[in-house]
């Protein structure tokens, strides 16, 4: 987390523009979820959206993985059931804004190793 706020620090003057989020394990083994702005200043979250799509999917992620304003107990979220938000997600900001992207790209970290999958989107 800190390499990346420091690359983004180092070019404050000329930045890249980029609004990171950047998912891994902590030193403890639990999932950590950090959000950069474009001169690498980072806040450690619970879950993250960047990018074109994002006022589309943090409403979504609000309500099925922070469960705000709900009064039902909240439900466990194994790798699976993230990996079907995450595309839904993306299908759903796809619909309505023309700047997301073709695809998406989804690493699972696990003990066992790193999966890669691409995700294709709208073909229009």
């Amino acid at each position: 987390a800190q390499l990346l706020s420091t690359t983004l620090y180092y070019r404050r003057f000329f930045p890249y523009y980029a609004f990171n989020v950047l998912a891994g394990l902590d030193a403890e083994g639990k999932g950590a979820v950090y959000t950069y702005d474009a001169v690498g200043s980072f806040e450690r979250v619970g879950y993250a959206c960047q990018g074109a799509g994002q006022k589309l999917i943090i409403p979504l992620l609000d309500n099925l993985v922070g469960w705000t304003h709900r009064p039902a107990p909240k439900p466990a979220m194994g790798v699976e059931d993230a990996v079907e938000l995450a595309k839904e997600a993306f299908v759903t900001a796809c619909e309505r804004d023309i700047y997301t992207g073709d695809a998406i790209e989804i690493f699972v970290i696990e003990k066992a190793g790193i999966t890669r999958s691409t995700f294709e989107l709208k073909k229009d």
